[in-house]
């Protein structure tokens, strides 16, 4: 038998660097020196970061705020449940920033059944789930959302962008095409950029442009994938998943929707954006969505046939190097779907108050704009100082809402952006439009 010998860190370094350099054709190193590379003229220090061009220019643009003249919005401690209502700097306020949409978050069952589940299995899985990390409370969440969704299958990350930025980035290639919503979050775009793949963003909602690139591009890409939200977070509208689904039907095509605004809020039992336009689950190739928001919890979750699902499983990093969802968060999104299936009544209120806020802000003449049965509703004030001095008036009195401007959303489209509840009464939505038309 081959004896084997064991080598130390340092031969293995000095291997690996004589192989880069057989690879790279660059001058054999010499001990410790460094491999001769190109000269590069430094704009900055290398270790004074303030002096870095994106640093700079992130501190020029932050500056907007100090310009308008009042406290940064940003990063304020919310120092209880953020609801209907939340506590800062010992003030209370009506809040419309968070996206605790169904109330759910501080539900005292769903507190229970977290605190249980930290007594049961501890605070967290202790490793990955494909080692020591799996806990039953996730495979019962996983079966509860793919039994809600209508899939076979389901899996759980633990973070709802980290979901977006593995898997697309895993799944797909350099011989692949992926089409996207010019609108689309920025972990799904991240996933593009991760993956290597070709990537064009197709006008928003816009559904011919969409055909057109896949008629151009169909037999250049040895896989295309079509990329939409069910609810965009920055406008709140919906995605024509209907003529999607067309498109998938009449091309050999992937669909992937991202449902992290639309679960829980969309449809008459919240079960998103399929449920609404009246498609099957089956039509769509990747149901993407987040526990962070209708079901208070944290992480995301991926959906659809159970062949897809078992690959992930074994094979997506960002799944298989990281540790599991907490044993809390899991039981949290679990008892969330629970009560969802036991009553819809919280969504319809939802619906209900997002409607009513809608019909309040354009009988006052506020820009809303493509904002339609989502419970994401746009103030546009265009001006983003303006928004900005605006979102301050409205703290001031006692409502916490943020403002959006460039780049998070274009030039001259600055925005106040409420997120309803069904927990908010309509004396706080009358209330909040009265004091901001005032404002105006």
């Amino acid at each position: 038998m081959q004896s084997t010998t064991i080598k130390t860190s340092e031969q293995r370094r000095h291997e690996a660097m004589a192989l880069l350099t057989r690879q790279s054709g660059a001058a054999k190193p010499v001990g410790s020196k460094a491999i001769q590379r190109p000269h590069f003229k430094l704009e900055f220090d290398i270790r004074d970061f303030s002096t870095y061009p994106e640093i700079r220019a992130f501190e020029q643009h932050k500056s907007i705020i100090a310009r308008a003249g009042v406290e940064n919005p940003y990063f304020r401690s919310n120092e209880g449940i953020t609801g209907r209502h939340t506590r800062i700097d010992g003030k209370e306020l009506i809040s419309f920033s968070g996206y605790n949409y169904l109330g759910f978050s501080g539900h005292p069952h769903i507190n229970k059944q977290a605190k249980t589940a930290i007594d049961q299995y501890g605070t967290s899985p202790s490793a990955s789930r494909l080692v020591t990390g799996e806990k039953p409370v996730h495979r019962e969440l996983e079966a509860a959302l793919a039994g809600f969704l209508g899939t076979e299958s389901a899996l759980v990350f633990p973070s709802g962008h980290a979901t977006n930025v593995t898997v697309i980035g895993h799944f797909f290639n350099s011989e692949d095409l992926i089409l996207y919503d010019e609108l689309s979050h920025n972990s799904l775009v991240e996933g593009c950029l991760l993956s290597g793949a070709r990537r064009i963003a197709f006008k928003h909602n816009n559904v011919e442009h969409c055909e057109q690139l896949i008629a151009e591009n169909l037999h250049k890409y040895q896989k295309i994938l079509v990329a939409v939200e069910g609810a965009y977070s920055m406008d709140g509208d919906l995605a024509p998943l209907r003529d999607f689904v067309r498109l998938r039907q009449q091309y050999p095509v992937l669909l992937f929707v991202d449902e992290a605004h639309s679960l829980g809020t969309v449809g008459s039992t919240g079960r998103g954006i399929s449920e609404y336009a009246g498609v099957s689950p089956n039509d769509v190739d990747f149901w993407m969505g987040t526990l962070s928001k209708a079901l208070a919890s944290n992480g995301g979750y991926i959906a659809g046939k159970k062949a897809l699902i078992d690959y992930l499983k074994y094979t997506t990093p960002g799944f298989v190097y990281s540790a599991g969802i907490t044993p809390a968060n899991a039981a949290a999104a679990l008892a969330s779907l629970e009560l969802l299936v036991q009553s819809n009544q919280p969504v319809l209120r939802l619906q209900n108050n997002a409607d009513y806020f809608r019909q309040m802000a354009l009988d006052r003449k506020l820009n809303i704009g493509p904002s339609l049965d989502t419970p994401i509703v746009p103030i546009i004030l265009g001006d983003s100082e303006k928004t900005i001095r605006v979102a301050d008036q409205l703290f001031r009195a006692g409502i916490n809402v943020h403002p959006m401007f460039y780049p998070s959303v274009p030039q001259g489209e600055a925005r106040l952006r409420f997120f309803i509840s069904s927990e908010h009464q309509k004396e706080d939505m009358v209330y909040t439009l009265d004091t901001l038309a005032s404002a105006l």
